[in-house]
């Protein structure tokens, strides 16, 4: 398995100390608890992206009725004659 390019991050003095500390916290290093954070953010803004995109359907179908009745029926638990 090949790993990513690295990258360059310039951190504020201050900041890299309170990510050092709480690297240390959790018994890793920088470049883990980076990698962590990172990770968890990107989790975050693609959960955020998916709720954008289905309120936005949720909007349509509320405004839209040909939108609602197709919803209602392929959400119907009858079954097809």
């Amino acid at each position: 398995m090949s790993h990513p390019a690295p990258i360059s991050v310039r951190l504020d003095p201050e900041v890299r100390a309170v990510l050092e500390d709480e690297a240390a916290a959790r018994g890793t290093g920088l470049s883990s608890l980076l990698r962590e954070l990172a990770a968890q953010a990107a989790r975050d803004i693609r959960r955020a992206r998916i709720r954008a995109q289905s309120a936005a359907v949720g909007a349509h179908v509320a405004g839209d009725r040909e939108a609602g009745d197709f919803y209602r029926e392929w959400g119907s638990t009858r079954p097809e004659c």
